[in-house]
């Protein structure tokens, strides 16, 4: 059952706890916000609380909130639909399906937007806070979910168990055998197979690493010169120099229960780890370094989250929750004007001109960034497909 909602959850709690900072934030500084939706079309049930209608709406992915803004019209096709209800000062037409209130703001009622209530009448510092409160969202909700998980099962790993060793490695050349507990490398101590892999990985000046184990009961030492090779990084999609001693863990699981500063402070590293790494994609798509084809759009992320609820359970699939929080943040933070990073740039830069830009300006800004992301959408959308494809064809030749 967990993997036939994994999609759901992932998409669903992304993108719902973005549009939820947007809305907090909106309401904190005095902007009018009239929709706050989970999900997205055409309003199929939902309540009014005050000055807001929280909604269901026809597809249940995501969501978005509503705000007084000029950009309103414009955002309409891409969340509600054109067919809403306006906020123009000479407009009577409430939005279908929500009980006209001759008390109300538009557009349920008939009274016109206070003038301080639109987003454009705030100063700088709201404006801003309203468009970064969505990307704060979600690397909170990362952090959250990485240190709830840290806190209520403990720091999870493998043991620096030796389960095999390649043949010709200089792990059986050095004499290092299956069932050996390593236990310390140059007289640091190892606990679990992560740590033994960040401290042999980077060293690629081939020097011999003291290598400390149990073996039978017994303590011994080898000195083991890593194999230096060249592989790609699972992280970034660049080539990489790594060293390796050519040994594989057992696999056992070992778990470290974790204080709350600890689970917090986990929760900020692996937080700052997405980042990074996301980061790092960014780059070398920029410098050429990472293709193309290895983007991966809402079906790869669908696919993933499934896999991913079937193979490691619950708590794998939130790890993966987190990691596409951190990536949505990251990816709204592009100085693309649709994205929350482009509309800090255009508020910034009007705020600097002491105008707005005209309508014309703002329109051409505002298709291309469509044209971008549209473009991004179709690109992720062709590489699912290749590999959904070449999937079914390896199925079809078994």
């Amino acid at each position: 059952m967990l993997a036939w909602f994994a999609p759901v959850l992932v998409f669903g709690l992304v993108v719902f706890v973005h549009e939820l900072g947007h809305f907090l934030a909106a309401k904190a500084v005095g902007v009018y916000a009239p929709v706050f939706s989970l999900g997205w079309g055409r309003r199929i049930w939902g309540r009014r609380y005050g000055e807001t209608d929280y909604r269901l709406s026809l597809f249940p992915i995501g969501g978005y909130v509503r705000m007084a803004s000029r950009e309103d019209e414009a955002m309409a096709a891409l969340e509600g639909g054109t067919d809403r209800g306006e906020l123009g000062d000479d407009v009577q037409r409430g939005e279908p399906g929500v009980p006209w209130d001759p008390s109300a703001l538009q557009p349920f009622g008939p009274k016109p937007v206070p003038s301080g209530r639109w987003f454009e009448s705030k100063p700088l510092w709201a404006r801003l806070v309203v468009l970064l409160a969505g990307v704060t969202m979600n690397f909170l909700l990362a952090f959250v979910i990485v240190a709830g998980m840290r806190l209520a099962f403990g720091l999870p790993g493998q043991s620096a168990v030796i389960g095999s060793v390649l043949p010709g490695s200089a792990a059986e050349r050095a004499g290092l055998q299956k069932g050996d507990s390593v236990i310390a490398l140059d007289d640091a101590p190892i606990t679990r197979w992560e740590q033994l892999v960040r401290r042999v990985q980077p060293d690629t000046s081939g020097r011999p690493i003291a290598v400390r184990f149990v073996r039978a009961g017994e303590v011994r030492t080898l000195a083991i010169a890593p194999t230096v090779q060249t592989d790609t990084s699972p992280e970034t999609g660049r080539p990489r120099r790594v060293a390796r001693f050519g040994a594989a863990s057992s696999g056992s699981v070992v778990r470290d229960p974790m204080t709350v500063a600890q689970a917090a402070r986990e929760g900020m590293r692996v937080t700052w780890g997405h980042v990074t790494s996301t980061v790092g994609v960014l780059g070398g798509l920029l410098s050429g370094e990472v293709s193309a084809k290895n983007l991966g759009g809402p079906l790869l992320i669908a696919q993933a989250s499934v896999q991913t609820a079937r193979i490691g359970g619950f708590e794998a699939l939130l790890g993966l929750l987190a990691l596409i929080s951190v990536n949505i943040a990251v990816l709204n933070l592009l100085p693309i004007p649709v994205l929350d990073g482009g509309q800090v740039i255009l508020n910034v830069v009007e705020t600097a001109l002491g105008r707005p830009l005209g309508p014309r300006v703002r329109n051409a800004i505002l298709y291309v960034g469509i044209g971008f992301v549209l473009l991004l959408l179709i690109t992720t959308t062709i590489n699912d497909l290749g590999r959904l494809g070449e999937a079914l064809l390896g199925w079809l030749r078994r």
